[in-house]
């Protein structure tokens, strides 16, 4: 499916970092369910009594399913429902039509650049208290935040490399009738 971002939704640019983030707050909440449920199945599935019982397996089965989860929205209509929501769009920076699934997976993949640096540094310099290591969680998504205000258009270091870009969809002051024509 290939439906292509309108000149006009395109020439608004960047969504601003603000309305990002809040919309990956909110993809949070949404996806705590998501969680639940494929961490419940997993228990059940694999007897699990324990929550260290088979804890990298859950891991590893919780990778997956929030990649299914990205990349099956991301190609096929370029949104998640909080990025309907917050009227933001995942299209090909090259252009503008939604993603293909080899590309959706390459930026759900890359997207964890957003909490892996910081996690790996937390784990080398031996870290394991969980209030220090949410505060080095935050303090390194903020940092990738901000590298976002180092490019001109605002994309994020995962959009760049994969060839991604998030697009405002909100109708202009034209209104929504003027888009159509």
């Amino acid at each position: 499916m290939t439906s292509g971002v309108p000149p006009q939704m395109a020439a608004a640019g960047a969504p601003s970092i603000r309305r990002r983030l809040a919309c990956m707050l909110y993809e949070a909440v949404l996806l705590f369910g998501v969680v639940m449920v494929a961490g419940l199945v997993y228990a059940m599935l694999t007897n699990q009594r324990h929550a260290l019982q088979g804890n990298t397996g859950l891991q590893v089965v919780l990778f997956i399913v929030l990649g299914v989860y990205f990349t099956g929205l991301w190609s096929t209509s370029g949104q998640t429902l909080a990025m309907k929501t917050w009227h933001i769009r995942v299209a090909q920076a090259a252009d503008g039509t939604v993603p293909n699934r080899t590309r959706a997976g390459a930026r759900y993949v890359a997207s964890w650049l957003w909490f892996l640096p910081a996690l790996a540094s937390a784990h080398a310099a031996g870290i394991r208290d969980l209030s220090f290591m949410v505060g080095i969680v935050a303090a390194g998504m903020a940092a990738y935040a901000m590298l976002a205000r180092l490019r001109a258009d605002r994309q994020f270091l995962h959009d760049v490399l994969c060839g991604t870009c998030l697009v405002d969809t909100r109708p202009t002051a034209a209104g929504p009738a003027q888009l159509e024509a």
